[in-house]
């Protein structure tokens, strides 16, 4: 049965109306059958007939789910080839941390150690480590149960619908475009530091554009091509670069924290440990939670894994655990060498080492900044292409970006794209601008995986009693409400903690309700998530309450983006992937029917 699918899925690019061509397109020129291949683009009347037809289709496919099955079996076939499985847990670790030990350790730990924690800023990153390592654990569980190129959006079209899939994948777009640009530009301000020279020195200032986007940088647009080179080549040969690459990263910063402890002072630990108490120790774990993004990609790996319910645990798990440690000794370190007053906000040890007479140090600093931008770079474009692979395979993208490189078993298509795009933000946007973009779309899709992985345990259609999915939603409701409450008391009370007293009980008995009364629907086949559902409802929590430190600028410019997705789905997304899926059913009718005529006709015989 995958077989036939495979074919007839590869014919016409898995859209609705393909025209057979799909399997013998080679050649580098684009037409409008790889873009739009669906009946309903097929002509101007077609079109007019879909967006009548609009209210029949939202009703189709504004909660339609999809199956495991799909996304392992009919989703891959569109991209016409496989890709080469041949990733295993220590590959895994090492794209792990090369995703996420950036330049993150550098840039925030002086802000937060200076003005929010103090010496106790070594907390607020153990506190921020275990907050991302519950979104770590309830993306294993779903990339061993479902080892597919899409990560976050197959997980999400299978539990919350096609329509809160498509949402999450045009903020998993942003997010990676952001991230992308903003590490490429971070890479030239910490090469010209190598070099002696100040940031924007190898910047081009054009002085008639605006004051966010005058500094043209061509060096980001050269790494990020770099990185498009090592993505498309080969995953091995990118995951060999990865891990050598990370490695020396790790030692140098094992390096920076032996030879700050040489210059420790105990007495910054234990003069004022917690200068502004437990309201500055949160608030420094809501900003350092940001040094532990980017694991997420890594999930994206599944489908090039040999062996996924071993490797993926083994890979995220080791990695974030490694990754948390590393913050915390060097978090320890920074604090140990200065008094936390002293600390500055900027550039935090480089200034440190300079204090103790080691001014050699920033040199090792910035070298160490520009080994790990490298890996956060291909390991964010390798994640970005894979996302949209599968986004690509459901025709909520064009279809082209679906293809799989037959000699490379990369998505090679998909990798070009998206560094076009990387490149052109790159190439203008300030880092100032970039930084505010990225955090709601991280935390937005976080929140949204761990309520997927709820309703993976306890609903599964035409099992669930209509009582239990009832009393499902009742608790989730209360676990979001309670959830939003409190990150709205932090914001508005100044350090209160009576509002507490209401909205964390609610948050604690609606998930308590849940363990108790509504039946577990399925169980892991592999690897699973323990405590369920209070660790996958702990993490709904702290990504909404996180959610309340950022900025309402953030906010607007997330709704506007949305607001874009919306105007796009409407018009193009919906017809697509209706098309797409009706092919699919279609299809999937024909070889039933033809099954069943095989198995009469061996029984007359």
């Amino acid at each position: 049965m995958a077989n036939g699918s495979e074919g007839s899925a590869a014919n016409g690019s898995g859209g609705g109306g393909g025209n057979g061509n799909g399997a013998k397109k080679t050649s580098c020129l684009c037409s409008k059958e790889d873009f739009l291949p669906e009946e309903s683009f097929k002509n101007w009347g077609n079109y007019v007939h879909a967006l009548a037809s609009m209210k029949t289709r939202l009703k189709d496919r504004l909660l339609a789910r999809s199956l495991d099955r799909l996304e392992l079996e009919e989703m891959r076939a569109r991209s016409q080839n496989e890709m080469k499985k041949t990733l295993n847990w220590w590959d895994l670790i090492w794209f792990g941390i090369g995703a996420v030990m950036g330049a993150g350790i550098f840039v925030l730990t002086g802000e937060a150690a200076r003005n929010l924690a103090g010496p106790a800023v070594v907390i607020s990153y153990l506190i921020s480590g275990v907050s991302a390592l519950l979104s770590v654990l309830c993306y294993t569980e779903f990339a061993v149960e479902l080892p597919v190129a899409g990560g976050s959006f197959a997980y999400l079209r299978v539990e919350l619908g096609d329509f809160m899939a498509y949402i999450a994948a045009g903020n998993i777009l942003f997010e990676y475009i952001v991230a992308g640009a903003s590490v490429a530009r971070s890479w030239t301000s910490y090469f010209a530091t190598l070099c002696n020279h100040r940031p924007n020195d190898f910047r081009i200032i054009v002085s008639s554009l605006a004051e966010d986007y005058n500094k043209l940088d061509p060096i980001a647009v050269f790494v990020s091509i770099v990185a498009c080179v090592g993505a498309s080549w080969s995953i091995k040969a990118s995951s060999r670069f990865n891990s050598i690459t990370s490695i020396i990263h790790l030692v140098v910063l094992i390096f920076i924290l032996v030879a700050g402890l040489t210059k420790a002072n105990t007495a910054n630990f234990t003069t004022s440990f917690t200068p502004f108490g437990i309201h500055g120790i949160l608030k420094g774990s809501a900003v350092l939670f940001f040094a532990y993004v980017g694991f997420d990609g890594v999930a994206t790996l599944g489908e090039e894994t040999k062996n996924p319910g071993r490797d993926i645990p083994i890979g995220l798990i080791g990695s974030m655990v490694i990754t948390i440690v590393t913050y915390c000794g060097l978090a320890a370190t920074l604090c140990l060498m200065q008094p936390y007053s002293q600390i500055d906000a900027d550039a935090s040890f480089t200034v440190a080492f300079q204090a103790a007479g080691m001014n050699w140090a920033k040199y090792i600093v910035a070298l160490g900044a520009l080994k790990g931008m490298s890996t956060v770079l291909l390991a964010n474009l390798i994640g970005q292409a894979r996302y949209f692979t599968h986004i690509g395979r459901t025709h909520m993208a064009p279809p082209i970006l679906a293809r799989i490189n037959a000699k490379t078993g990369t998505p090679v298509t998909a990798t070009i794209i998206m560094t076009v795009a990387n490149s052109l933000v790159a190439f203008f946007t300030s880092l100032d601008v970039l930084a505010n973009l990225l955090s709601i779309s991280t935390l937005f899709i976080f929140s949204l995986v761990a309520l997927a992985l709820i309703v993976r345990r306890y609903y599964v259609t035409g099992e669930t009693s209509a009582t239990d999915r009832n009393k499902l939603i009742g608790f989730l409701t209360l676990i979001i409400g309670a959830s939003i409450a409190s990150a709205g008391y932090w914001v508005l009370s100044n350090g209160g903690w009576i509002g507490y007293v209401v909205t964390v009980p609610i948050w604690f008995c609606a998930t308590l309700g849940l363990q108790l009364t509504v039946k577990q629907a399925k169980k892991p086949r592999l690897w699973g998530v323990p405590l369920v559902p209070w660790l996958p409802s702990a993490s709904v929590a702290v990504n909404i309450f996180i959610l309340g430190s950022i900025d309402g600028a953030s906010y607007l410019r997330f709704g506007i983006w949305t607001l874009v997705l919306l105007v796009y789905y409407i018009f193009v997304a919906l017809h697509a992937s209706y098309d797409a899926a009706q092919e699919t059913e279609s299809i999937a009718n024909a070889e039933t029917n033809m099954e069943a005529g095989t198995s009469k006709t061996a029984e007359a015989g």
